[in-house]
């Protein structure tokens, strides 16, 4: 992976490096370093310093770009008549310029780029450059400071510019896909319901009247009896078969959600908002097929969701593990000052139902001796 923070913090050091080398160099063959003595000294151990900062963190660019305009401005004023004055930063004054440009917020930028023209300005009118025309002075401070600055801003605008567009991008993309997997999630649950309705149902209807056939026939061994009860064991064969179709319709996710095991974490979180829950669980757990395990966690989900908006506590969470069938039922106590019978109606008993429904599965829900109680029953094949 490129390490981006890494190579930036490279990059500034090199042309912090170079600026120390091009200023100082100039400095040293332009204006003896012996013609001014320790001024001479002090401009060029600024210029390092300013220009060395040029590596220094972006949120201090501001203060950067006004050391620099102060070294511009205050250097020919130490250093008098002397030539080396003009040069003591000028690579540094560009990239301290485009720095405060392009790293800066609005208003420090614009602090920032008053202080550069100011300092370039006086820089100018210290040393002569571009004589005493205003015009030459003009052109001297746009190139120096206004136009390193405008260069930084162009590019923070083009950078935001780009990141905006990489933004919408993003974002169609991710509506697209899921777009995409909402209508596959719809058309596999269209054709589980599909599979459900119109597969199920007579399938387990042929087997119910072949094990009825063959229990209304005499006691014996003869070829019919035999043949009644092939079709009874092939019905309940393919009704296995189209569970797992269906568990394989759901499979994608239901790998990415909770089932019967995260049961005891549904219930510590319930209590801990409060509300004092119990979990119960009898018989032998056995390997469900992943969308009944899935099912009867949501369940239990909705159930003790309800129970913690509208009910009152103690709750009673008890999962049974019959030979044939896996029951699952929540009781919780009621309020006092409850409505009757409409407070429960739209609290996702629809939603269970379907759940339900879906497994050919018995759901009963209602008031029991003064408590709530929600209870559902899935049909398993027997170990």
């Amino acid at each position: 992976m490129l390490d981006i923070s890494g190579s930036l913090r490279r990059q500034s050091l090199l042309v912090a490096l170079v600026c120390v080398v091009c200023d100082g160099a100039l400095f040293a063959l332009r204006g003896p370093l012996d013609a001014a003595g320790w001024r001479a000294w002090v401009v060029l151990l600024g210029g390092i310093a300013v220009n060395a900062a040029l590596a220094g963190p972006a949120r201090y660019s501001g203060w950067v770009a006004l050391a620099h305009a102060v070294l511009f401005a205050g250097g020919p004023l130490l250093l008098g008549h002397l030539p080396a004055a003009e040069i003591g930063n000028n690579s540094g004054i560009l990239i301290a310029g485009y720095r405060a440009g392009a790293w800066l917020r609005p208003k420090p930028s614009v602090l920032a780029l008053f202080a550069l023209l100011t300092g370039v300005l006086i820089g100018c009118l210290e040393t002569g450059k571009g004589g005493w025309d205003w015009r030459l002075i003009a052109i001297n401070v746009g190139v120096d400071a206004l136009l390193p600055w405008l260069v930084g801003r162009y590019t923070t605008a083009r950078r935001a510019y780009i990141a905006d567009l990489q933004r919408e991008a993003d974002e169609r993309r991710q509506h697209e896909e899921e777009a995409v997997r909402r209508a596959v999630t719809e058309e596999r649950t269209t054709i589980a319901r599909d599979l459900h309705d119109v597969i199920s149902h007579h399938v387990s209807a042929i087997g119910v009247h072949a094990g009825a056939a063959r229990l209304g026939l005499p006691d014996g061994d003869s070829p019919v009896r035999k043949s009644l009860g092939a079709v009874e064991s092939a019905s309940r064969s393919a009704m296995a078969d189209l569970r797992r179709m269906l568990d394989l319709l759901h499979a994608e996710t239901n790998a990415e959600q909770p089932g019967l095991d995260n049961l005891d974490e549904l219930v510590e979180t319930v209590r801990t908002a409060g509300l004092p829950t119990r979990l119960t669980l009898r018989g032998e757990p056995r390997d469900l097929p992943g969308s009944l395990d899935v099912a009867l966690y949501r369940i239990a989900q909705e159930a003790l969701t309800n129970a913690l908006r509208h009910g009152e506590g103690p709750v009673e969470v008890e999962l049974s593990h019959g030979r044939t069938e896996v029951v699952l039922s929540v009781t919780n106590g009621l309020r006092a000052n409850r409505t009757p019978e409409r407070e429960h109606a739209h609290r996702g008993l629809a939603g269970i139902r379907r759940r339900v429904t879906l497994f050919d599965g018995q759901v009963s829900y209602g008031e029991t001796g003064g408590h709530w109680q929600l209870r559902t029953t899935f049909p398993v094949e027997s170990a």
